[in-house]
């Protein structure tokens, strides 16, 4: 058999006047890892969407073992062998995870009623293979952390008889140990000489599991090669065009005032305190980062800080005064303002215009006598468009026609048009590639040197020690470490995310 299994042979795909596709050539080959990289908008998803017959061509064809076939839509994809676990989750949240695991193959007894146990059990399966068996069938999707609701994602299609599986961002969401399953669960596949095509923008992680590295940009293939004969710095040069070094900015300005206290803050959990006696400064002109593994109490934390959890003891203070109501309205109106963590369920409304999610916490602000001013509104949503460098069809656009980093510079938007003191920001550059992960960057830095302060989470070690000017380390709910920007080392990061006992402060 032919080491191609699946081509695109020049592909082109156009929306109206927008060309998402530029005469691609892009081949995957059998039982290899097959990496394919690129900046928000370079077209990935576009092409991966006409591979798994969601989307039609405007021009070229598809070559599955060499024979030209035409993908009339997903279920004939699938009839074919192949599959695709999406970056963006599609589970139905008041359905258990049996449930969605099926969700549209159900299984029958007697061709009349669904065969629940053997749902369950092959459930059960798919899921101690990915190393989540203390995880129940019955429990609803929508109660799950977004890790496992990203593993119920992935294994929705491993029960599925696949010979190409398409996985676009599978790891965004999963900590360190999940990633190290999923990679174990990819060799097997690969062992079994299924073909797997792989879509992310974390550097360290395509290298390793990688076998070929496929660089689209601005809707053309730049370069393509074995994985073996690059490096990192060859991979970011042929995405963005310039070198990686370039790309992160630390901010110097000297900082100020104290904009934001928290002083001995817990919220309480079902078992134990998912935020567990925290204190914490941010000054004005500061980029103070919070690292952590999955269910440290991160995310629980600035939710409480926006006035989306409630706490227990603490208090909040921001610029001096004593926060008492603890609503999110009280919160933007002090000063605070939050870009969450999963854009798609907490930062956009989907249905909504790129204009109308930007606007969406200002309206009132645009209004005369309750009126909206539409010029007014134009203006603003297009001020931050440009200053943001978003990249769309046009602000009446729907926000799902953008890119997943496009997507996140909107939710950014929104934010600042509320004019805060403290931006908060929950993984910030999830599922986004590394130019626009340097845009982040750079506009994080440009917010302090203005005097914002900014206080932002992530879970990407090279991250936070190359953007912030000081590191707290969040465990068990608890922070365990903290460092400033001179002696902080992804080590040490480590160490004190494993521990459960508050390490001296470096």
């Amino acid at each position: 058999m032919s080491a191609e299994h699946l081509v695109a042979r020049g592909m082109s795909k156009s929306y109206g006047g927008v060309r998402a596709l530029k005469d691609v050539t892009f081949t995957a080959y059998r039982g290899k890892v097959n990496v394919l990289v690129g900046e928000n908008g370079a077209g990935k998803s576009t092409l991966m969407k006409i591979l798994s017959g969601a989307e039609q061509p405007t021009a070229g064809e598809i070559l599955l073992d060499g024979e030209a076939v035409r993908l009339a839509g997903p279920r004939d994809a699938m009839a074919r062998g192949i599959g695709i676990i999406h970056q963006e989750l599609s589970l139905f949240p008041n359905l258990s995870i049996a449930e969605n695991m099926f969700a549209g193959r159900e299984l029958r007894q007697a061709r009349r009623f669904v065969d629940g146990k053997e749902q369950r059990r092959r459930t059960r399966a798919v899921l101690r293979r990915l190393g989540q068996d203390r995880l129940d069938p019955d429990t609803l999707a929508g109660d799950l952390p977004i890790g496992q609701q990203q593993l119920v994602e992935i294994g929705r299609a491993l029960l599925e008889d696949v010979r190409v599986l398409i996985m676009d961002e599978p790891t965004s969401a999963l900590s360190n140990h999940e990633v190290d399953v999923l990679f174990e669960v990819m060799a097997d596949l690969r062992a079994h000489d299924v073909t797997v095509i792989y879509i992310s923008h974390k550097l360290d992680e395509f290298r390793r599991i990688g076998d070929h590295v496929t660089v689209l940009r601005d809707g053309s293939v730049v370069a393509h090669e074995s994985m073996d004969r690059t490096d990192t710095g060859w991979i970011v040069r042929q995405m963005v065009g310039r070198d990686p070094d370039t790309l992160f900015t630390r901010n110097s300005s000297p900082t100020g005032d104290v904009l934001l206290e928290v002083r001995n803050l817990t919220v309480p959990g079902p078992v134990r305190p998912l935020v567990d006696d925290v204190s914490l400064t941010v000054r004005a002109g500061e980029v103070v980062g919070v690292y952590g593994l999955m269910g440290a109490g991160r995310t629980e934390l600035v939710e409480c800080l926006m006035g989306m959890r409630k706490a227990s003891a603490g208090e909040v203070r921001i610029k001096s005064r004593v926060e008492r109501e603890g609503t999110v309205r009280a919160r933007l109106a002090a000063g605070l303002a939050l870009v969450p963590e999963d854009r798609q369920r907490d930062g956009l409304v989907q249905t909504m215009s790129v204009r109308d999610n930007i606007l969406l916490a200002t309206i009132g602000r645009l209004t005369r006598a309750g009126l909206l001013r539409g010029g007014v509104e134009q203006r603003t949503a297009k001020s931050k468009v440009d200053e943001l460098a978003i990249r769309m069809p046009g602000l009446a656009a729907t926000v799902t026609a953008l890119s997943g980093g496009n997507q996140q510079k909107v939710v950014l938007a929104r934010a600042l048009l509320t004019e805060p003191d403290v931006l908060l920001l929950d993984e910030p550059t999830r599922g986004i590639d590394v130019g626009a992960k340097g845009q982040i960057a750079t506009l994080m830095a440009a917010l302090a040197a203005e005097g914002f302060g900014v206080l932002f989470i992530s879970s990407e070690l090279a991250e936070v020690v190359a953007m912030a000017d000081r590191v707290l380390v969040m465990a068990r709910g608890r922070v365990t470490a903290e460092f400033t920007a001179a002696n902080v080392t992804e080590e040490a990061l480590v160490a004190a995310s494993a521990s459960d006992s508050v390490l001296e402060a470096s």
